[in-house]
């Protein structure tokens, strides 16, 4: 169990032990714990496509775009990738570095690939984990595939969210709707300049 989740469980036990009835705590409190591991999302890390959420392997994060063949980034596409990492992921406690030279193998592997390509089913972005070889909720190497003609700031935060921990809000802890406002660019439909929100980047404060 996790110290944050150490903490929930003494404090609804504090509450209980006094009589008072413990409710979760509305969205518009932006209290909501929806990076990997919560009290309603705690599956260690898997990897492959039919993997699970898993977090970074450390607040140094390196990232490649795809520069060359059919899966490449058109500029248009990396400066939007780029643009969104340094106003949204580059205030919190993640270091973010482009890596031109990626790894794709070892222990310095570069943590996430993001590439243009086909998505299956009906969504416009995937994340899943490539290396889950640190164990337990950690991913040593994240690739991101976002639909042709998809790259928005809003997916593109919504996507290296995943590749960082963050759930949707069905698995967030207390639940929020889908489109809860709370939930910042981890909605499940993103607008096109959705930002990160001041709850996402609390929880990964937390845990990086």
């Amino acid at each position: 169990m996790s110290i944050r989740h150490k903490v929930y469980v003494l404090w609804a036990f504090a509450l209980a032990a006094v009589g008072v009835l413990v409710t979760a705590a509305p969205s518009s409190a932006e209290s909501v714990d929806n990076i990997v591991p919560t009290a309603n999302y705690y599956v260690g890390c898997l990897d492959g496509t039919n993997g699970t959420i898993c977090q970074t392997d450390n607040d140094y994060l390196t990232y490649y775009m795809d520069s060359g063949g059919s899966n490449k980034l058109e500029a248009d596409d990396k400066a939007i990738v780029q643009d969104m990492l340094t106003s949204q992921y580059g205030p919190t406690h993640l270091s973010i570095h482009y890596d031109s030279s990626p790894s794709w193998s070892g222990s310095a592997e570069t943590d996430i690939y993001y590439s243009e390509a086909a998505v299956p089913g009906n969504d416009e972005g995937f994340t899943y984990c490539n290396d889950d070889s640190p164990g337990n909720y950690k991913c040593d190497q994240q690739y991101i595939r976002i639909q042709p003609g998809y790259y928005t700031p809003g997916l593109s935060c919504h996507e290296t969210g995943h590749a960082v921990g963050l759930t949707h809000g069905d698995l967030a802890y207390p639940r929020v709707g889908m489109q809860d406002s709370v939930m910042g660019c981890m909605k499940k439909v993103v607008d096109y300049g959705q930002t990160l929100g001041s709850n996402n980047k609390n929880n990964i404060n937390i845990v990086y």
